[in-house]
């Protein structure tokens, strides 16, 4: 069953006629087809491809379960679609209310005239169940990324800057067969470590925790992997918070299994967090989803009422976040199965000592 399809079989029993998809991901979700501009109509009876002069030949090339229709500016996207949707009978449309603005969406109802409805909750939930090629394609793009890694650590010294790092990163995951990488690598060194989400420097790499997280993009599929290393030798207090980390991980871990609840399993890592006495430094979730997006949903976190389904893949990745001092994190991705969880990263996990 393709996408298109089963997007129109949740169409049943929702409070709109018909869906519109308008984010980049969603419609290369719906149709395999990437563009810059477009949307896709679907109803229970057929679905419509609305792109510009700049993709219709390539769409009407890679489109199969759509009918490829050109806009123009004397035809633009809303006149078409609302003469579409008049055609039809469809009175409310479902759309992508997280990818359009306030702005956009009061021009939608504008030129529509039409009851909009918020519906992301229908793409998302259909997006986070992937497939089992899906699942192969993911991998690859974590292979990729893998292999990219083991490459610059080689490269890592106290005389290569962060953002030279980075570069190199990204250099690597490009020639290593990546389309382009699924979001700038974090690269973060000595103090800076304890910033999860810290910029790449001119700085030198400092010495103590280093901290890399990293994603390749493969055919729009994303990875995404952390490892914290060591630029010379830890001392104790860093050599237990790293092994807190790393049991807290495997602690989630074993909690993943379709039906469980996002809170559960932030709360199975969060307990070996606070056993430890550092519970006040662990202040983002445990984890996020990931597909053609980097960050999707479901999640796993303090605040998720989220229920993890079966077929989604989702991130592991606690951490511990001194402030000034330093910090680690340790993440991998795991496929969730009925039973449990298939991890799909392969890099060890021990501490690596440079």
């Amino acid at each position: 069953m393709n996408n298109i399809e089963r997007i129109r079989q949740a169409l049943p029993g929702q409070i709109f006629d018909a869906m519109m998809v308008t984010s980049p991901a969603s419609r290369l979700f719906a149709t395999g087809f990437s563009s810059s501009a477009g949307a896709l109509i679907v109803t229970e009876r057929g679905a419509w491809f609305f792109t510009d002069s700049r993709y219709i030949e390539a769409a009407k090339a890679a489109v199969t379960d759509a009918q490829v229709l050109l806009t123009t500016n004397d035809r633009p996207y809303q006149a078409q679609i609302r003469e579409l949707l008049n055609d039809h009978g469809v009175t409310s449309l479902g759309f992508e209310d997280s990818a359009v603005s306030y702005s956009g969406y009061l021009g939608w109802k504008r030129s529509l005239k039409i009851k909009m409805v918020p519906a992301q909750g229908l793409i998302s939930g259909l997006r986070a169940v992937k497939t089992p090629d899906d699942l192969e394609k993911m991998k690859k793009a974590q292979r990729i990324a893998e292999k990219s890694f083991e490459e610059i650590l080689r490269l890592i010294s106290t005389e290569i800057s962060e953002k030279q790092l980075a570069a190199e990163l990204t250099y690597r995951l490009l020639v290593n067969g990546a389309d382009d990488k699924a979001f700038d690598p974090i690269i973060v060194s000595g103090p800076k470590s304890s910033l999860p989400h810290g910029v790449p420097g001119d700085v030198k790499i400092s010495a103590g925790f280093l901290t890399i997280d990293f994603g390749a993009k493969l055919d729009g599929w994303c990875s995404d992997t952390t490892r914290t290393l060591c630029v010379g030798k830890p001392d104790d207090e860093m050599k237990r918070v790293y092994e807190t980390v790393l049991r807290a991980q495997k602690a989630g871990i074993e909690a993943i299994h379709a039906g469980v609840s996002g809170l559960d399993v932030d709360a199975a890592a969060r307990s070996v967090i606070e056993s430890a006495g550092y519970g006040e430094y662990f202040g983002h979730g445990f984890g996020h989803t990931l597909g053609l997006e980097v960050h999707e949903t479901p999640i796993a976190s303090p605040l998720s009422k989220d229920i993890l389904p079966a077929g989604a893949v989702i991130s592991a990745e606690p951490g511990i976040y001194i402030p000034g001092r330093f910090g680690v994190r340790i993440e991998d991705v795991v496929f969730i199965t009925e039973t449990g969880c298939e991890n799909i990263t392969n890099l060890p996990k021990e501490l690596i000592i440079l």
